[in-house]
């Protein structure tokens, strides 16, 4: 019978995508934003275990740089961000390499790197920050296709409808298993890879710790595994959602690392190439996501209530510890 109710609401499910994907491309921009702002808006209300944990993580994060009325804003903001980026993952398809400049400004920090990487191949980073569906998609337009790893959804049916989507200007999608060595090959013939590097994963052989706010929390480190690898480049981007319903897109300088640096010191450059960015304008991160869900021993008390003490995440730190001893 449960197996019966899960397959109804996997169909369920899957219609409404199908829905969404049918009818946002017939929206113009302004209609997009105002149904996000709505849809944003109704869901900051409705989801109060989302709601909770941002204002948790706001909390933790911006309680001395921001009051609670200002972190309440941000949250509102937050979902109705999130909102848009989903909506716009569905309206994405009227997007072409001939109009793209149309929806989004392009703004490049170094361009001679930039156009040095598209040619040798390079690893490209971006947290869950504004659109960070299209940061990956404009990319592609630019001639310069990636290989993304994604996490495949529980509702295997809506695996495929958001795959078409992601690939649309040219980029291959990837399942996480065996995406180590199929990101490797790809980038020892030219090509790129692409990651969220924010994603908080359980403490193991693939994961590191940085700082994040000041805070320590678990992330993936296989960009930093294929740089140390490769020696290619690591640009990092965002797109920042504008007013109009556009976007500007920034591509980062390269990231300025040692040859000696450890997986930790490049993944925490990645980070600390976001966060200055990130604390003038927090409202585009996905605060509603659980982001610290290991607490460590010191300093426990300013960590969410939802983050819990972990014997592996204790050890992966002294790894990590001793490891970046040895480097020095």
């Amino acid at each position: 019978m449960a197996s019966s109710l899960k397959q109804i609401r996997y169909r369920i499910e899957w219609l409404a995508i199908k829905f969404l994907k049918a009818t946002m491309p017939l929206l113009p921009r302004r209609g997009i934003l105002y149904l996000a702002n709505t849809l944003g808006y109704l869901a900051y209300w409705a989801d109060s275990k989302g709601r909770h944990t941002a204002h948790a993580n706001l909390d933790a994060a911006l309680a001395q740089t921001h009051d609670q009325e200002q972190r309440t804003v941000i949250a509102k903001q937050a979902y109705k961000i999130f909102a848009r980026t989903m909506l716009d993952q569905f309206w994405s398809s009227r997007l072409t390499a001939e109009n793209y400049l149309d929806f989004v400004e392009l703004e490049i920090e170094d361009p001679e790197a930039f156009e040095l990487a598209k040619k040798t191949g390079a690893i490209w980073v971006t947290p869950h920050y504004g659109n960070f569906e299209w940061t990956s998609l404009i990319m592609g337009f630019q001639d310069c296709p990636f290989t993304v790893v994604a996490q495949d959804f529980k509702n295997p049916l809506l695996t495929d409808l958001f795959k078409a989507n992601r690939e649309v200007s040219g980029h291959q999608v990837i399942s996480q298993r065996g995406a180590m060595l199929r990101l490797f090959k790809a980038l020892k013939k030219g090509g790129h890879a692409a990651f969220l590097t924010d994603l908080t994963i359980a403490p193991g052989r693939s994961a590191t710790i940085i700082n994040c706010f000041g805070l320590k929390t678990c992330v993936t480190a296989l960009h930093a595994g294929l740089q140390q690898r490769t020696q290619l480049p690591i640009i990092p981007g965002f797109a920042i959602p504008l007013d109009n319903g556009n976007y500007r897109i920034k591509a980062l300088s390269p990231i300025q690392l040692d040859a000696q640096a450890t997986e930790q010191e490049i993944s925490q450059a990645c980070w600390d190439a976001f966060e200055k960015y990130m604390i003038d304008n927090p409202a585009p991160w996905l605060w509603m996501y659980k982001h610290w869900r290991y607490r460590p021993a010191e300093n426990a008390d300013h960590y969410p209530p939802y983050s819990r003490r972990s014997s592996k995440f204790d050890k992966l730190e002294q790894r990590l510890a001793e490891e970046n001893q040895q480097a020095k």
